[in-house]
């Protein structure tokens, strides 16, 4: 066999390892080539070098579409054990569950409905087991014209957790990040008996990346879909940065949705001096990628503090994750943000909380906000930046506790 080595002094059989790692996972990976024996060595040895790097770095076709065309074949072959294994290391790599059910649903035409109904119930079983269990939709007939109604509409990534009968709580993220932001914060209000929903917005984590530029009236519309389809309104509403921009048009635009709002580290508008650096850290993705904002962004969100590495190489990872697509899409919508003439019109009860070190959504910014709405509380936390759930956990869950104690809970 070929043993050629490239300008970097590895061989095939190298860089094909490390596109099998990135498509399958390490653990799979290191399973199958320490687990080889005489007898699947050169086996091994072939399909690394042949398959995954003759053929997966291939530059005709983007990864994920290779991703999904592995599907539809091990679909139509009935080769079920791989089509699990890329199934479930497709769902981990974050394509989008959208895309899953689109490859599935054309399979049941080109492979036959038995082989779909297979694929269908071990993606499900995948979904529920990696914590990202679809939402109940009987098919009753006005949830069927309202599917056909939204049929377009993208895939959300979400994560229900607790079952108890306090006021249910919706998490919502900033930008460049997902709904892990959130882990510890849900775990500890569901412990209390709050059901929780964390999601993934659109163009991040897992959900679907639909092309942009987004608005924010789209990434309110989402989240109006997900509250309305979990059916366990009215709910507080946390939102931090872009999320509290999502959840101010919410508050505005479906009121009955919402008992109570917490608008975490964030703005009801920028001022116009403000724009030029959006367009500049736009222009910036648009020509190198996450790589080439990730260390402005990490300042951005953490300031110069030093104490917190591990959450630092922590949100370091996920920003670089993120696609830089979907990622210029919602900065278009962070950057057009403009609902502080309106927020007098707010009725919900309302916590508004700043970080004494934030200087993207300043504490002035926040103290705006709160001036307008009526019924809205200020909370500053002194020594944080951008992220205070993570940054100072304790006090930041203690305000909200306080904040769902007022209303009763």
């Amino acid at each position: 066999m070929s043993k050629k080595s490239g300008a970097d002094g590895r061989d095939d059989f190298e860089r094909g390892l490390d596109m099998r790692r990135a498509t399958l996972g390490e653990d799979w990976v290191r399973r199958a080539t320490e687990g080889a024996t005489s007898f699947t060595a050169e086996f091994q040895d072939f399909i690394t070098r042949y398959a995954w790097q003759e053929v997966w770095t291939r530059p005709g076709l983007p990864h994920e579409t290779r991703r999904l065309l592995v599907l539809g074949m091990t679909m139509g072959l009935a080769r079920w054990e791989e089509f699990e294994l890329h199934c479930r290391a497709a769902v981990r790599g974050g394509v989008a569950i959208e895309a899953i059910k689109e490859t599935l649903l054309q399979g049941a035409i080109y492979c036959g409905v038995p082989a779909a109904n297979t694929a269908f119930k071990i993606t499900q079983q995948i979904l529920v087991g990696e914590g990202l269990a679809p939402l109940p939709e009987p098919l009753s007939p006005e949830r069927r014209a309202s599917r056909q109604q939204t049929f377009s509409r993208p895939q959300l990534s979400l994560v229900l957790q607790g079952e108890g009968d306090k006021t249910p709580i919706v998490f919502s993220h900033a930008l460049g990040l997902d709904l892990h932001l959130w882990d510890d914060a849900a775990a500890h209000f569901a412990s209390l008996g709050h059901p929780t929903l964390r999601y993934d917005q659109r163009g991040h984590g897992r959900s679907a990346r639909p092309a942009g530029p987004y608005t924010l009236d789209q990434l309110v519309a989402d989240a109006v879909r997900l509250i309305e389809e979990w059916d366990r309104g009215p709910v507080v509403f946390v939102g931090l940065s872009l999320g509290g921009m999502v959840g101010q048009g919410l508050a505005l635009a479906r009121p009955d949705l919402l008992r109570g709002l917490v608008l975490a580290h964030t703005t009801a508008q920028y001022p116009s001096e403000a724009q030029p650096a959006w367009e500049q850290r736009i222009a910036a993705v648009e020509a190198g990628g996450m790589p080439a904002v990730v260390e402005q962004i990490l300042q951005r969100y953490l300031g110069d503090d030093a104490s917190l590495p591990g959450l630092r190489s922590q949100l370091r990872e996920t920003l670089l994750a993120q696609d830089a697509a979907s990622y210029v899409a919602a900065a278009q919508a962070v950057r057009s943000v403009n609902c502080l003439g309106r927020l007098a019109a707010l009725r919900c009860p309302t916590l508004v909380l700043a970080g004494g070190r934030d200087q993207g959504a300043t504490p002035a910014m926040a103290e705006a906000m709160a001036g307008r709405i009526a019924r809205s509380r200020l909370a500053l936390l002194p020594d944080v930046a951008h992220l205070g759930v993570q940054e100072n956990p304790h006090e930041f869950l203690g305000l909200l506790s306080d904040f769902l104690a007022g209303l009763g809970e």
